[in-house]
């Protein structure tokens, strides 16, 4: 997906878990992050703590919503999935992946990623791997800075 797309619909999923968004509820008034990771991603789970850290600094102004996007047959487990998010206190809105559909629209191939996308909904910023939470941080402010 390239930088100035529009976010697309979230569709194809396998289940959704804690509540599902639609792309029009994530248009408005909010920025919104969507986070791609992994049960078996050892990357995700090592930054899992710092990412939930920059959630709950930014709840109230910025939407969160995670995509399990699985990497091999056990990943499409949902229960692993159940127990990862309780495990890392994942309250926001889950994308299960199991059929990749909308990491193919995505056009995702890194765990974890993230796609920043402005109040209309446009891609502003995208970011690969566990680290650069303060650099992902930056561009939520800079993104915040414009309303």
């Amino acid at each position: 997906m390239r930088l100035r797309s529009q976010m697309p619909e979230l569709k194809g999923e396998t289940e959704w878990l804690n509540g599902k968004v639609k792309r029009m509820d994530l248009i408005g008034d909010r920025p919104t992050i969507i986070h791609f990771w992994s049960v078996s991603c050892q990357d995700c789970n090592e930054s899992m703590p710092l990412f939930g850290q920059l959630k709950e600094n930014y709840a109230d102004r910025v939407n969160f919503v995670s995509v399990h996007m699985p990497r091999s047959k056990e990943d499409t487990d949902v229960s692993k999935v159940k127990r990862a998010a309780k495990k890392y206190k994942i309250t926001q809105p889950i994308f299960v992946d199991n059929k990749m559909v909308l990491t193919d629209i995505f056009e995702n191939q890194y765990v974890p990623s993230y796609y920043l996308f402005d109040q209309k909904g446009v891609l502003r910023h995208y970011q690969a791997g566990g680290s650069g939470m303060k650099m992902l941080e930056k561009r939520i402010l800079k993104v915040l800075n414009e309303k």
